[in-house]
C-alpha cells in the first residue's frame, strides 16, 4: 500500500523466518536483504543492504516500544509488553528507537507477519500444537497459500481486557491478536463474537488499534497474491524494480517495492456491513417512536409525454428517465423495520457520524453518477450517497443540486424537441412574470395554470421577471422573488398561517378561509425553492419537516411548536400523586382559540367532557391532545400543502438523503452568521487584494455591524439574507474594484455574488456609502 507498510512487512517477515535461530540480533550485519537490482554495482548494493538492515532494526525497536512483543512474561525493559517501559508518543518512540539502535539494546522476538486466515485453520492448529514461547509454525490454507502464525503464548489476546483473566488462554482468540490487520473475514468474526458474548470490547479495540496506528492501518484489507497473479502484475513490479535501480536514494529503493495492494471490494463490503450496524445500533440504543405514525403517501399521477420518451431513447446516457430508479433501501433496515424518522433521540447525535474530510474531498458529480447507475453484469458501482449518514448536509445538498440540474436540462431538451416537431412553442424555462405590487396574485395564478396544464413544467429551471424592470434572472432575481413571496404569504394578516405571540414559528391556520388549492400552491413554492437551490426565510417548527418526510407529529414535537403547553403536559405526566384528578381538573374536552380570539372546543374522545384525566389515562390524553393539534386540526391544509411540495420533489432523493433537521437547513440555511469565515473565503478582483486599504476598512466596518445590518449586507450582495448550507465559508463572495474615489454608491450583481466597490478615499466615506446602499436598495436594473 505504501512504503512504510511494505518495509514493515519485509522486516516482520524476516523476523518470522529467523526467530528460531537468531532470537536477539544485535548487529546489522546479521540480517540480509534480497538485492532488488542485479545490475547495480557491488558497492552500491552493499550500501543499500546496510541501510535497509539498519532501517529494519530501528523499526523493530520502534514497534517494540509502542506495541511490545506480545509475550505477557517479557522481562525486557525496552519492550512495552514488559510493563516497565513508559508510554511514549510515536515521535518519542522514534527518537528512542534510534538511541537503542546505536547502543545495540536487546530486541525481543516480535510477532511475525499477520495475514488473513480462516477460523477452522486456526482452531485446528491450536488444537494440535503446544504453545511454546518464541516459536512459529507454517500452515497451508485451503487456497494453497503458505502462511506463518504465532504460537499461543506469544500473542496478546483481547482476553486481558476482560474482568476475569485466566492463565489458560483460549486459542480461538488468536485472531484478535493485538496489532493484527483488519480483513473482511476478521470484521465478520469480530461482529459475530460481539453478538455471542454481548460485549463490544473485542471489536472496539480492534478498530481502535487499526485507526490509531498507521502501521497497522497500512496493512488492512490487503489483496492476497495468488499463483495466478504473475502475469501483467509481475511485469508492472519488474518495471517498478527497474525504475528503482536508477534512483539515487537508497531508502527509496527499498521502500518503493510494490506490495499486494488494497482489496477494494472486500473493504467496501466490510464497510457496508459494519457502518450500517453501528448506525442502526445507535438509533436502537436511543429513544425510538412507533413506526405506525406515518402520513398518507401522496400519489402524483404520471403524465404521458411521447416526445420526451423519444428523446430519452435518443439520449439514454443523459436522460433523467434512465437515471430514475427505485430509492435504495438497506436490507438491514428492512429486516430491523427501522427508519431514521422514528429515532426521536439517538444514543449519539447523528452529527457524530459525519466524516468531514471525506465530505470535503468527495467528487459529488461522479458519486451521483455511480449512485444512479443501474445494476449490470459487473454490479453496482460504489456510491457514498447510499450511506448518507456519513456525509454532511452541505455535501449532500451539492449532490441534490447536481441531480436537479440534470432534471432541468432534460426538461429543456424535451421542450426544444416539442418546438422542433411543432407540437408546442419553445418553453425551455419555467418563466414567471409578476408585478411587485401584486406579486402573490400573479405568482399563484401562473403556478396554478402550469400545475393544471402540465405539471412537468414545474421541474424546469425557474426564471422570474419583474414587470417594468430590466434585471435578467441569473439567480438573483429569483432569490428576491421568493423573499417577497414568503414575506407576504406567511404574514398572519394574509390568513393562511398564524404566529404565536411567544413563539417565532408559523403554523397552518386551521380556520383559514383559503381553498386547498392555495395551500397546494404554497407547497409548490417551497418545493421550487429547494429545486432551484434557493434559501427561504421560513420559520416552520421542526414538526413540519418531519411531516413532509412522512412522520406524523407526536407529543415530543410540541416542544418547539408550543413550549408552554409542552411543559405543562410534561408536568402532568411526571405528576405521581393520587390526587391528579382534583389537582388538574382536566377532562378530555380541550379548548383552543382561532385567529380572531374565539374559543373553540373539541372532544378528544366521545363524551370527552365527562371523562376526567387520571393517572391511568393521562398518557392517552397527552397523545390525543398532541395528535389533534399537530395532525387532525390541520389535516386538510397540510395535505394540500404537502401535495404541492411533492409535485416538485417527487423524483429527487430528498427523502432518502436528508433527515428532517437537514431539510430545515436546506430550506432555511445555516443559523451561524460567522463573517470571519466569509472574509476568509472572499475573493477579490479589479485590482483589489486582501491587503488593499479599502478592503481592510470594509471588513472592519462589516465586523462592527449589528446582526440586522449584516443580514441587509447579505441581502444586498447575494439577493438573500440567509446563510447557505454549511455556513458562510460556502458563500463565494467577490469584491471587485469599481473605479477610483467617487460619489457613487456600491452596487452588486446578486446573481453572481459580486460586490462592486469604488476605492473611496477614507473609511468614513466608505461606511456612509455602504450603509446607504444596503438600507435603501430595491429593484434591479442594467449597469
Amino acid at each position: 500500500m505504501n512504503s512504510k507498510s511494505e518495509t514493515d512487512e519485509a522486516s516482520r517477515g524476516s523476523e518470522a523466518s529467523s526467530s528460531n535461530n537468531q532470537p536477539t540480533p544485535s548487529n546489522p550485519k546479521d540480517h540480509s536483504v534480497p538485492v532488488l537490482c542485479a545490475d547495480t554495482s557491488t558497492g552500491k548494493s552493499k550500501d543499500v543492504m546496510k541501510r535497509a538492515a539498519a532501517k529494519q532494526l530501528i523499526e523493530r525497536y520502534f514497534y517494540q516500544l509502542l506495541d511490545g512483543c506480545g509475550n505477557p512474561n517479557c522481562d525486557n525493559r525496552f519492550c512495552a509488553s514488559s510493563g516497565e517501559a513508559r508510554n511514549l508518543t510515536p515521535n518519542e518512540a522514534a527518537a528512542e528507537a534510534i538511541k537503542l539502535f546505536y547502543t545495540e539494546a536487546r530486541l525481543c522476538d516480535t510477532l511475525p507477519n499477520k495475514v488473513p486466515r480462516t477460523e477452522a485453520v486456526i482452531n485446528s492448529v491450536c488444537a494440535t500444537t503446544p504453545c511454546a514461547t518464541g516459536t512459529t509454525r507454517n500452515i497451508v490454507t485451503k487456497d494453497g497459500d503458505r502462511i506463518d502464525y504465532p504460537s499461543c503464548s506469544t500473542s496478546r489476546f483481547m482476553d486481558k481486557f476482560k474482568p476475569d483473566s485466566s492463565q489458560q488462554e483460549d486459542c480461538k482468540n488468536v485472531r484478535h491478536n493485538n496489532g493484527a490487520p483488519l480483513t473482511e473475514e476478521r470484521i465478520y468474526e469480530l461482529c459475530d463474537e460481539c453478538l455471542e458474548t454481548k460485549k463490544p470490547q473485542v471489536l472496539t479495540r480492534a478498530l481502535g488499534e487499526a485507526f490509531t496506528q498507521p502501521a497497522i492501518l497500512a496493512r488492512c484489507f490487503q489483496r492476497k497474491l495468488r499463483e495466478g497473479d504473475n502475469g501483467n502484475g509481475g511485469e508492472k513490479i519488474d518495471k517498478k524494480s527497474n525504475a528503482m535501480c536508477s534512483s539515487s536514494d537508497p531508502d527509496k529503493d527499498v521502500d518503493s517495492v510494490a506490495g499486494p495492494g488494497l482489496d477494494v471490494a472486500s473493504c467496501r463490503r466490510a464497510f457496508q456491513y459494519l457502518a450500517n450496524i453501528v448506525y442502526y445500533a445507535n438509533m436502537l440504543a436511543g429513544v425510538m417512536e412507533s413506526n405506525t405514525m406515518r402520513e398518507e403517501p401522496v400519489v402524483i399521477a404520471s403524465q404521458l409525454d411521447p416526445l420526451g420518451d423519444a428523446l430519452d431513447h435518443l439520449y439514454p446516457l443523459s436522460s433523467m428517465k434512465n437515471l430514475k430508479h427505485t430509492p435504495y433501501e438497506d436490507p438491514l433496515a428492512i429486516e430491523l423495520d427501522i427508519n431514521v424518522l422514528d429515532a426521536r433521540k439517538p444514543f449519539l447525535p447523528f452529527e457524530e457520524f459525519y466524516n468531514e474530510p471525506l465530505s470535503d474531498t468527495i467528487e459529488m458529480d461522479i458519486d451521483l453518477a455511480n449512485c444512479k447507475t443501474e445494476i449490470d453484469e459487473i454490479g453496482n458501482k460504489f456510491s457514498f450517497l447510499k450511506y448518507p449518514f456519513i456525509l454532511t448536509a452541505a455535501t449532500k445538498s451539492l449532490g441534490l443540486y447536481y441531480e436537479n440540474r440534470i432534471r432541468m436540462y432534460s426538461e429543456r431538451r424535451v421542450s426544444l424537441l416539442h418546438a422542433v416537431v411543432g407540437a408546442a412553442p419553445p418553453m425551455p424555462f419555467l418563466r414567471l412574470k409578476v408585478r411587485r405590487s401584486h406579486i402573490i396574485d400573479d405568482a399563484l395564478v401562473e403556478l396554478e395554470m402550469i400545475a393544471m396544464e402540465r405539471a412537468l413544467d414545474l421541474k424546469k429551471q425557474l426564471v422570474v421577471e419583474f414587470e417594468g424592470e430590466q434585471g435578467i434572472d441569473e439567480g438573483g432575481v429569483s432569490k428576491e422573488f421568493f423573499q417577497l413571496v414568503v414575506e407576504q404569504i406567511f404574514n398572519p394578516d394574509y390568513g393562511m398561517f398564524t404566529q404565536r405571540q411567544d413563539e417565532v414559528t408559523v403554523w397552518f391556520n386551521p380556520t383559514s378561509f383559503e381553498t386547498e388549492a392555495q395551500f397546494t400552491l404554497i407547497g409548490i413554492v417551497l418545493g421550487l425553492a429547494i429545486y432551484n437551490n434557493i434559501i427561504l426565510a421560513v420559520n416552520f417548527p421542526m414538526v413540519v419537516y418531519r411531516k413532509l418526510m412522512g412522520k406524523k407529529g407526536s407529543f415530543e414535537d410540541l416542544a418547539d411548536w408550543n413550549s408552554t403547553l409542552y411543559n405543562g403536559l410534561k408536568d402532568m405526566l411526571e405528576y405521581t400523586e393520587n390526587d391528579l384528578e382534583e389537582t388538574y381538573y382536566q377532562t378530555f374536552r380541550i379548548c383552543y382559540t382561532d385567529v380572531f380570539g374565539n374559543n373553540l372546543f373539541h372532544d378528544l374522545k366521545e363524551n370527552g367532557d365527562d371523562v376526567f384525566v387520571t393517572q391511568e389515562n393521562k398518557r392517552e390524553f397527552v397523545d390525543l391532545y398532541a395528535d389533534f393539534l399537530l395532525n387532525k386540526s390541520v389535516e386538510t391544509q397540510f395535505k394540500a400543502f404537502r401535495r404541492g411540495f411533492v409535485m416538485v420533489t417527487d423524483e429527487s432523493q430528498l427523502g432518502t438523503l436528508f433527515r428532517p433537521e437537514e431539510v430545515e437547513t436546506l430550506v432555511c440555511g445555516s443559523k451561524n452568521f460567522d463573517f470571519n469565515e466569509l472574509e476568509k473565503s472572499t475573493e477579490y478582483d479589479g485590482g483589489y487584494t486582501s491587503e488593499s486599504q479599502t478592503i481592510k476598512d470594509f471588513w472592519s466596518i462589516v465586523h462592527s455591524l449589528s446582526l440586522e445590518d449584516k443580514r441587509k449586507l447579505l441581502q444586498f450582495t447575494t439577493g438573500s439574507d440567509r446563510v447557505p448550507v454549511g455556513g458562510l465559508s460556502h458563500l463565494k463572495l467577490v469584491i471587485a474594484r469599481n473605479g477610483p474615489d467617487c460619489a457613487r454608491l456600491p452596487t452588486a450583481h446578486t446573481c453572481f455574488n459580486v460586490l462592486l466597490l469604488p476605492e473611496y478615499e477614507n473609511k468614513e466615506k466608505l461606511e456612509d456609502r455602504l450603509m446607504k446602499a444596503i438600507s435603501y436598495s430595491k429593484g434591479f436594473g442594467i449597469i
